[in-house]
Formats: C-alpha cells, structure tokens, sequence
C-alpha cells in the first residue's frame, strides 16, 4: 500500500483547518500550524507534500510566508496553495507571482477543494519522479553529483540551525585506470557497481549520504559526525573493499581492489563556506594516495599551511 502523502494546513482560524481536516483526511495525512511563526518548523518536522495555506494570519501574512518557503531550499519545491476570502485578482496574481500554485477561496466547496489538491499533487508527484531519476547515477544506482550537491546544501543549512558538524570522506578507487586497461572497461563498470554498493552497505545511519561524485571517485556526507566517528566510518569502509576480494594484478598497493580515503570535518556556521569541506577532503584524498594509498588521511589545517 502506497504511504499517504501529507499536507501541512497552515490557518490560525481553527474552524477553517478542522473543515478542510474533514475533507481531506480520508485520503491524506493531515498536520496543521495556527501560526506563520510555528509553520517552518513544522514544514521540516513532517515533510509535506503540499502546504495549503491561509494570507489572512495576526504574525506574518500568507505572502511573507510563501516568499519564505520559496527562498528555502528544504521547502522550494513543496507547492503551495493559498487559502483566502479574496477573490481580487491583484491578490491572486501576487500570490502566484509569489510561487503559490493554486487558490481556494472561502466558503470551502469541498469537490473543488478536492480537486484542486489533487492536481497539484499528481503533477508533484510526477515532477519528484522526473527529479528522482536526474539525480541517479545510471552505472551504480546510487545517487549523482546533482544529488549530492543538493543533500549536503540542505544539510549544511540543518547543521547551523542545530549548532552539528558535518563530515566528508572523498573516495577513490586505487590505479583503476590500470584496472580498465587490464580487465577492459565493461569489468570496470562491475567493479565500480560493487564498489559503491559496498560502500552504501556500510553506512548505516539513515541520514549517512554517499553519492557517484565523478568516474571512480565517490562522497559520503556524514552529518552530525565528529572526527572520531568519521575516522571510524572511512576505516570500515576500507575493510570492506578490501574484503570484496576483487582481483587488481596491476594495483601498485594491492593484490586486490582497494580505495583511499580523504576527510574532512568542520563545525557549521553562517561565517563558514560549505565549498570549504569539500576542498579539505579532497586535499586529504590526495595526500592519501602520496602516502601509498589504500588508507585514510584526516585532513589537518596546520599540515596543509606547512606545505603551502
């Protein structure tokens, strides 16, 4: 059975969302706000498919609120639909000007409110599968560069709020061009495939991320992660190539196929630039490969000043 998709009411008039709550809740998961103020929390709290949303509110008016929405990327892509007794068509233009999909005027009329709903619906939900699938790699069947680029802005922006680190480890596949050139490319294919689903294995949290970053080479974003827990994630990951026992006859390090692993971690902050980490992992993947490769470097601020 398919999961109900959610929608987030957002009204400080409670008869207006228990009306709406009537005639919706049958096919749809309900949550509601009476607030502006208390709406973006619960927007990131539950996930809403869709946010059905009243202009008229004491704090912040429908308006601000939408340009809020759309100005956020955890919630750009979530269509709004306003809720209002003005049926001007100054209102309704700068409400869609705004990012707003659709309108439900007052009175409700509960076939239309239906309607309009799930409209907006069944083009999100074929817009998320479109999106769903620019966002995979075709090789490995794990997420692309795109999707990353696009979890670890949402994560970046999660860590500031709750005052976290964050934790990359860059990865590459040791001498694969040697690999391909032995084996040929269609091997080199089967072994990336193994690779980064060995590597998706690994990371056990939900919220652990790992993505095809470019050829042989693959991320893991690892939220809320200090140093200790990244260092303990990368070594894991290296264990498990090397016990996928893959034959690599030209390797320079190994007998079979291994990785080197750079990290980076790095405490969030408005003052701080996301581009940063990534940089710093990548330095450190190249100083693993100099230090013989199949192992783990951390990055250090101070190393990398001294070689400058």
């Amino acid at each position: 059975m398919n999961e109900k998709q959610r929608i987030l009411i957002v009204d400080d008039v409670t008869l207006n969302i228990q009306l709406l709550n009537d005639v919706l809740k049958d096919e749809y998961e309900i949550f509601f706000s009476t607030n502006a103020l208390d709406t973006i929390v619960m927007a990131e709290k539950n996930k809403p498919d869709i946010v059905l949303m009243d202009i008229m509110m004491p704090d912040i008016n429908g308006y601000e609120l939408c340009k809020q929405f759309k100005e956020n990327p955890l919630f750009r892509d979530i269509p709004v639909i306003f809720i209002t007794a003005l049926d001007e068509i100054e209102h309704e233009s700068k409400g869609l000007k705004l990012g707003a999909v659709d309108y439900i005027t007052k009175p409700f009329n509960p076939e239309i409110v239906k309607l309009r709903v799930s409209n907006q619906l069944e083009l999100k939900r074929n817009r998320d599968i479109l999106s769903n699938l620019s966002r995979i790699d075709g090789l490995t069947g794990i997420p692309n560069r795109r999707a990353f680029d696009e979890i670890f802005a949402k994560e970046w922006l999660r860590a500031i709020r709750e005052g976290t680190s964050i934790s990359i480890l860059m990865i590459d596949v040791d001498y694969f061009k040697l690999y391909n050139d032995y084996y040929g490319h269609s091997a080199g294919d089967e072994c990336l495939k193994k690779v980064a689903q060995t590597i998706k294995l690994t990371l056990l949290r939900p919220a652990d991320f790992v993505a095809r970053y470019g050829g042989e080479e693959f991320v893991c974003l690892l939220p809320d992660t200090d140093e200790t827990g990244a260092l303990h994630t990368a070594k894991k990951i290296l264990k498990a190539i090397i016990d996928l026992k893959l034959p690599h006859p030209t390797s320079l390090v190994s007998n079979h196929v291994s990785v080197s692993i750079g990290i980076s971690n790095v405490m969030a902050s408005i003052h701080s630039d996301p581009s940063i980490v990534l940089l710093e992992a990548d330095k450190a993947l190249y100083k693993a490969k100099d230090r013989g490769r199949n192992n783990v470097v951390l990055y250090n601020i101070e190393e990398s000043k001294s070689e400058e």
